[in-house]
């Protein structure tokens, strides 16, 4: 199987969980703006981002040096249960350090969130690690099942919570733990986790040499965090919660993109793993990178000509004015998906330093920049500040990674999404059904435009398919 193969049919069997699971999520987004008070949603989106942000420093990124390590062991079925025994290990041992002085400081602090974000914690870091090791072991179709599993038991538990028992903004935090505990007890048991653990103890230097990967990741991990969650923390200091209830739900249209984005970054980063250092790497590379512009800024620009059409659909009025914010949430989204393209080559050569590095000096952008602007255009400030951190750390990435990759763009296709977003992005602001439909259009023809060779290659793909059965 070719590489451009291997990496389409893993995408594939990600894609398909990921579209349910997307599904729910946008789903459930006007259950949230329908039954709980902007304020109420900007407390738990608040407390939400804290927990899945701080997850993995707390785990020190253990979870992404076990991928990295069992995609070089798939072979070796002793490396591999050393690898997940040790792995396992590491985490738990971490997560009772972080879940010891917690506890102790429940008693003291009054807080009903203290046991909720416990055990979300520790159900997040358990199915994190687990879909990791489904991932590093080749399973797509467990680590794909396992997610919808999550998807599906968050969105029952939101419903029940929110609609039936009225448990307001907590609902989003419990279901997160449900729907994680979920996954982690499916993995555990369908990939034999008992089974890798009694066939090899944990081995204490692969623990340090798993741990001088993974080290590097947690700054990386906290520049993260920075960047999303210091949005929601400013934003919440200066203009409340309530206006955090605003910019949740303006980034959670984005969130359709960046939830295709993660499933690709998935298969890709495997991909990049496995075949970083062959002869032709540069040609590969950059056959990926040009479809991710193509691809990307096609799903970008048609996500925001659809959106004057649906937005009153699917949001409260209350929640009205996140409209404003959407096309530029959408333009930070972009940008990350270029920032992973290189991550991927990072991660392939074990240069966790230069990830975290690189993130730090967009985390300390965004913050900047935030903090700059809030005071002179408000909200507006927390998505312009994430979409120039982002522009910032692609900049940067695409020059640093000539090192060890040459990746090459085609101008035309550059200069065709430019003003493709730039020209939708102006018909989106005007009032008025024809802007909006000329819009749409013009996003459509657009989308086909740039991707007219994949999309001929998929046709021909599908009629010589229908051919045969």
């Amino acid at each position: 199987m070719s590489k451009s193969k291997e990496l389409a049919k893993n995408t594939i069997v990600m894609l398909i969980g990921k579209i349910f699971t997307q599904f729910l999520s946008f789903f459930l987004l006007p259950l949230y703006t329908r039954y709980l008070p902007t304020e109420e949603y900007g407390t738990a989106d608040l407390i939400l981002t804290y927990i899945t942000l701080l997850t993995p420093v707390i785990t020190v990124q253990q979870e992404m040096a076990t991928f990295r390590y069992l995609v070089d062991a798939r072979k070796d079925e002793k490396q591999k249960a050393k690898i997940i025994a040790t792995s396992l290990e590491s985490t738990l041992l971490r997560l009772l350090i972080f879940v010891a002085p917690v506890f102790v400081a429940s008693f003291f602090i009054n807080s009903s969130y203290i046991s909720i974000v416990l055990l979300a914690g520790i159900f997040v870091s358990l199915s994190h690690l687990f879909l990791q090791i489904a991932r590093g072991l080749g399973d797509n179709k467990k680590y794909t099942l396992g997610s919808v599993i999550a998807g599906v038991i968050t969105l029952a538990s939101n419903l029940i919570l929110i609609c039936l028992l009225h448990f307001g903004g907590k609902s989003i935090l419990v279901s997160m733990a449900l729907g994680n505990l979920g996954c982690a007890l499916y993995l555990f048991l369908t990939l034999k986790i008992p089974t890798y653990l009694k066939a090899a103890p944990s081995d204490n230097k692969l623990k340090k040499s798993m741990l001088k990967y993974s080290w590097p990741l947690v700054p990386n991990g906290i520049s993260w965090w920075l960047i999303n969650a210091s949005d929601r923390t400013i934003v919440s200091a200066f203009l409340g919660v309530a206006a955090n209830g605003i910019y949740a739900v303006a980034t959670k249209i984005p969130s359709i993109i960046s939830g295709f984005l993660g499933i690709f970054t998935l298969s890709w980063t495997e991909s990049a793993s496995l075949h970083i250092n062959d002869p032709d790497r540069d040609e590969f590379f950059s056959s990926v990178a040009r479809n991710i512009v193509k691809i990307f800024s096609s799903l970008s620009i048609l996500v925001i000509a659809v959106m004057p059409f649906v937005f009153d659909i699917i949001i409260g009025s209350d929640y009205r004015e996140a409209y404003n914010y959407i096309p530029i949430a959408i333009l930070g989204v972009f940008f990350n998906c270029m920032v992973s393209v290189y991550s991927a080559i990072y991660v392939a050569k074990k240069l966790t330093k230069k990830v975290a590095m690189t993130s730090f000096l967009s985390a300390v952008i965004n913050i900047v920049v935030d903090l700059g602007l809030i005071h002179f255009i408000g909200l507006y400030a927390a998505v312009v500040s994430t979409a120039i951190a982002f522009l910032v750390m692609t900049i940067y990435r695409h020059f640093d990674v000539k090192k060890y990759v040459k990746i090459k763009y085609k101008s035309a296709d550059l200069i065709l999404a430019i003003l493709g977003f730039a020209v939708i992005t102006f018909l989106y602001y005007l009032s008025g059904t024809i802007a909006h439909l000329t819009a749409l259009l013009l996003a459509i023809v657009l989308s086909i435009t740039l991707n007219r060779p994949l999309l001929t290659k998929l046709s021909h793909k599908l009629t010589s398919t229908l051919k045969r059965n």
